[in-house]
């Protein structure tokens, strides 16, 4: 049983690493929205965009990095 349980605490694991990368995307995807509504928008605080930016790309990265552990790993 005790593997039966190892396995349940995995499938738990990956469940988890699946909702937070949609999560992830998904305040990607709402970031990519405000930065091009508030270029669209005429003057506006340089400070605030490039904060925005910098979240963007370090969402992405933990994007990338949850892929990689979701995805097996491929001998070649």
């Amino acid at each position: 049983m005790r593997g039966n349980a190892r396995l349940k605490a995995m499938d738990l694991d990956v469940e988890a690493l699946k909702a937070r990368l949609a999560a992830l995307k998904t305040e990607h995807r709402d970031l990519d929205d405000v930065i091009a509504r508030l270029a669209e928008r005429g003057p506006f605080d340089q400070l605030q965009l490039q904060r925005l930016k910098k979240r963007k790309l370090l969402l992405k990265d933990q994007i990338s990095k949850i892929e990689s552990e979701l995805l097996p790993d491929i001998i070649a």
